[in-house]
């Protein structure tokens, strides 16, 4: 199927602003049919622990990872879109096994990594309904049966609205959760956002800091020209046939999330991996999707959502929160402090994009041990 690909013609700009660009898709095409390894991954894969579990008539595929250590603390963890559980995998041992990574016992957790309905090894819903507030009850339920009276939540992308949400939710077992990307967009500043894209050109609130207006102008790119995927999924998912049929376009699709992830990505099949997002680890999430047939079945998340991405969600629960200097948005402390009334954490970093714990493992590692440290 890859080898059978029609290519377009060479994009007519010397850079990525058409898109994906053909050299990148090539050079993918030319090694994931060549000289990837499958049995690599799956090996991989398949040494962690895995299950499947039922909740509200769907199978929900999880790995699930205890640390060896007494007294480690569960945490859930919530990849995004169009991640899976792939992107957690470099930093499973570390949270796990903190003494065997340069770390401390007192830091160690128990991991659960469950797959998004309609991502990877988890089932496809058959009917509506599975929205970010539907899977963070489901997350909390799947805590709660795995027998954990207390535990914290963690996510990026999806995972963080979902995370988010668990936080408003806040039941018992919760002590805290943790994101690096948070909802810390004020009502007034996500209703000005809202009319750029509408086309209404309304401006920003007055007396925003440099801070805040240096993430209003990256929200408002984001919305108007940065995330076309997002609304073609969130308005005609079922469109996207190209998905299922062509590994090639899926490929394509599930690059271009943001342009600073892209260029990290385009780099890696430059062979100039940044961080650990190599081309074998970008190869393993689209390969799983492929194989899965889950490019448009994941997709049909953003039509279910009703809830504004990054605006503020009603987290009462312990929050922290780490800023990553190339996520779609980088989010002052001064919202940050007022959409998590309970923050007991928040650091920026100086290295990592979108993909955290993907990209950066060991700097996400010490940020989440960080961020729960209190909460132990």
């Amino acid at each position: 199927r890859i080898a059978a690909a029609r290519w377009p013609e060479k994009e007519t700009v010397a850079d990525p602003s058409q898109g994906v660009q053909l050299a990148t898709m090539q050079e993918l095409a030319r090694y994931w049919g060549s000289d990837y390894d499958l049995r690599r991954f799956e090996t991989r894969l398949n040494a962690l622990p895995q299950f499947i579990t039922e909740i509200d008539g769907l199978d929900i595929h999880f790995i699930h990872v205890k640390s060896p250590h007494e007294h480690a603390l569960p945490l859930i963890i919530t990849h995004g879109w169009p991640g899976s559980v792939i992107e957690m995998l470099n930093v499973i041992g570390p949270l796990t096994d903190p003494t065997a990574h340069g770390g401390d016992a007192t830091d160690a957790f128990d991991v659960v990594v469950p797959s998004m309905p309609g991502y990877g090894f988890s089932a496809k819903p058959t009917g509506t309904g599975w929205d970010p507030v539907h899977i963070a009850g489901a997350w909390i339920r799947l805590m709660r049966r795995l027998g954990y009276t207390r535990f914290v939540a963690q996510g990026g992308d999806w995972g963080a609205q979902i995370t988010d949400v668990m936080g408003a939710q806040a039941p018992p077992e919760l002590l805290g959760i943790h994101s690096n990307m948070p909802g810390t967009v004020p009502p007034e500043v996500s209703k000005a956002l809202a009319s750029n894209v509408l086309g209404a050109g309304d401006p920003p609130p007055s007396g925003l800091s440099a801070d805040e207006q240096r993430a209003y102008d990256r929200l408002s790119f984001l919305f108007t020209k940065g995330i076309g995927y997002a609304l073609e999924m969130g308005l005609r998912p079922q469109t996207l046939y190209g998905l299922a049929d062509s590994p090639v376009a899926l490929a394509a699709w599930m690059l271009d999330h943001d342009a600073r992830s892209y260029d990290d990505i385009a780099a890696a099949f430059a062979g100039q991996p940044v961080g650990s997002l190599t081309r074998d680890e970008v190869l393993d999430n689209i390969t799983l999707t492929w194989v899965t047939n889950t490019g448009v079945s994941s997709g049909r998340l953003y039509w279910e959502n009703t809830l504004g991405f990054f605006d503020v969600k009603g987290v009462t629960v312990p929050a922290a929160v780490s800023v990553f200097p190339n996520e779609l948005y980088q989010a002052p402390r001064s919202w940050t402090e007022q959409a998590y009334p309970n923050l007991i954490y928040f650091n920026e970093v100086d290295k990592g994009n979108h993909f955290a714990a993907w990209q950066e493992p060991e700097l996400f590692t010490t940020e989440v041990r960080a961020a729960f440290r209190s909460l132990r």
